[in-house]
């Protein structure tokens, strides 16, 4: 691991870092990931946009758990490896951050020039209106529509759900937009079978096209969402170091890979490279 952290050290303190961050950055906040060491198998199949806009009970469903979840979600905190990724970009190091996340804890940790790929869960939109709304609003009218809605809590799913039976599923009341009247309301996320905005993907592009390396942080890189950033990079011919533990789907585009845990490599790599950083930057 010596030679390949020394490697990931020397491209970092070179500068003009993008970051593409996964959910193995997570994990130790507290917000489990579906792939990596510590990850949960997916015990339900996870909601699609056509179900989710067509299919009343699916979202009924959706919502009930989600209720239930969102409220371990927004108690995570930033964690060891958010911070550094924070750090290194106010020492001028990391340029851009790109994220999969859908936590909102990289802006949390003090990071700026953040794209969320998928979105942010405290954003809800209305699908009729348009209207953009904080989670923290519906969650005080949810509660108000469901007073006697209350269930254990094992554990938060990855995509900020938790499993519920379905007797627990049929008791629970949705409400719609709160300006519009009617309004269907989604969390401000891409689900299954959505496509990221194309603007949103663009300014992805750009950044990793201006990078002097690309520096992927626990993502397994299994869907093309973000796969295609790392892809695009070494296409340019622009380094990239991929940090994870276990394999992933980007490691024969990689220059250097480092398998360990990110609470581990990141805080040493930015108390490493914290005096490296390029003289006028």
């Amino acid at each position: 691991m010596t030679d390949s952290f020394e490697a990931v050290r020397a491209l970092v303190a070179d500068g003009g870092v993008v970051v593409l961050s996964g959910a193995g950055l997570s994990t130790e906040s507290g917000i489990p990931d579906y792939r990596g060491p510590s990850g949960v198998a997916r015990r339900h199949t996870p909601m699609t946009y056509q179900a989710f806009t067509t299919d009343p009970l699916a979202r009924r469903r959706y919502w009930a758990r989600s209720h239930l979840g969102w409220r371990l979600i927004a108690g995570a905190a930033p964690n060891a490896g958010h911070r550094a990724v924070a750090g290194l970009q106010h020492a001028g190091l990391v340029e851009t951050v790109i994220t999969q996340n859908v936590d909102g804890l990289h802006g949390a940790a003090g990071s700026t020039s953040v794209i969320e790929l998928h979105g942010r869960l405290d954003e809800v939109i209305c699908l009729d209106c348009g209207n953009l709304t904080s989670r923290e609003e519906l969650d005080r009218r949810l509660r108000e529509a469901n007073p006697n809605f209350v269930a254990r809590v094992a554990a938060v799913n990855p995509d900020g759900d938790v499993d519920l039976p379905d007797e627990q599923v049929a008791a629970f009341r949705t409400v719609d937009c709160a300006i519009c009247g009617t309004g269907m309301l989604k969390p401000d996320v891409v689900f299954f079978g959505e496509t990221v905005p194309p603007q949103r993907v663009a300014r992805c592009f750009a950044a990793v096209e201006r990078a002097r390396s690309v520096l992927v942080l626990g993502s397994s890189l299994t869907v093309m969402s973000g796969r295609r950033f790392v892809i695009r990079a070494a296409k340019r011919g622009i380094p990239v170091a991929i940090v994870n533990q276990g394999p992933t789907r980007g490691d024969d585009h990689a220059t250097v890979r480092v398998d360990a845990p990110l609470g581990a490599v990141l805080p040493r790599l930015a108390a490493r490279v914290d005096g490296d950083a390029p003289v006028g930057v």
